[in-house]
């Protein structure tokens, strides 16, 4: 890991611990933008109070980035830890880093992606699937054409990991023997590790489940596929609804929603998705290609 790696995980990451408070994305960002703009300046040493002074912080500011700069030890740590449980960063400095969330998301993407599993899977032609807990029947077999159709097709599939539409496309997606990555909201250490899964969580390797990750994580599930599938949502409220209207109103990726009749469905038609049938799904290529929306 080299040395920008390390600052970038020292200054955005609680290192396990909820106590510690790292610098908050827009902060990391300025601090990110400024610094680049001096580079070549200074001679290769490390940050001073007086430089950051010169990049325009105020006193309280600089001594804090200076504290939590300093951590290497509980760095070195944690680095440890994470090893010893086969998780990998893989910060918005690293190569590697998907480019896509870059572009989808901006300055919004996550500022590090924790890793188990096969990173070479990272960075495949993917499509997403969203759906609810609580599955009708028809909408189940939705969820789950849509994981085999991913396989079938040479697609990984993108999904959270969450009981439900989640786990029916990403077995069905294994099962016929694709490739899977899950976007879990809880404990990534406590993962099982599978063949040709990769699971992914934001920030920390060891956070816990909370609702906050769980609605978080779903801009990056529509931001790494190339076309998002909901198989089903509530009308109005929850982390489907939540997530595939954010994606409608700022473009992140194109959305098509299985024709099951129901008014959340349609909603999500007024706002700009698409509606599909299964049997649609036999040909993702022509999906992906008749969306004016994919770059």
């Amino acid at each position: 890991m080299n040395p920008r790696e390390r600052g970038f995980l020292l200054l955005g990451s609680h290192l396990g611990d909820a106590e510690r408070v790292p610098l908050s994305p827009p902060q990391l960002r300025v601090l990110s933008r400024r610094v680049r703009g001096r580079e070549g300046e200074k001679e290769d040493r490390e940050l001073r109070e007086e430089d950051l002074t010169e990049l325009g912080f105020d006193r309280e500011l600089c001594r804090r980035i200076l504290s939590l700069l300093s951590q290497e030890g509980r760095l070195n740590d944690y680095l440890r830890r994470a090893e010893e449980r086969g998780c990998v960063p893989v910060t918005r400095v690293t190569e590697g880093y998907p480019l896509i969330l870059r572009q989808r998301l901006g300055l919004d993407s996550p500022g590090t992606l924790w890793a188990l599993g096969d990173l070479t899977i990272l960075n495949t032609p993917a499509i997403a699937l969203v759906g609810s807990r609580e599955l009708r029947e028809v909408n189940r077999a939705f969820a789950a054409e849509v994981g085999r159709q991913a396989a079938c097709q040479g697609l990984t599939l993108v999904s959270g990991n969450a009981r439900g539409a989640d786990r029916t496309a990403q077995e069905a997606c294994l099962a016929a023997g694709g490739k899977v990555i899950s976007i879990v909201a809880d404990e990534l250490c406590r993962q099982t590790p599978r063949e040709n899964l990769l699971y992914l969580s934001e920030e920390d390797y060891d956070q816990p489940f909370s609702a906050q990750r769980a609605l978080s994580r779903n801009r990056c599930i529509h931001a790494l596929g190339r076309m998002v599938f909901a198989a089903q949502s509530d009308l109005g409220h929850g982390g489907t609804w939540d997530g595939t209207v954010k994606n409608l109103r700022f473009g992140w990726s194109p959305v098509a929603c299985f024709r099951d009749g129901s008014e959340a469905m349609a909603r999500l038609a007024d706002m700009g998705a698409y509606l599909v049938d299964q049997g649609d799904l036999t040909d993702l290529g022509a999906l992906l290609e008749s969306s004016p929306r994919l770059f």
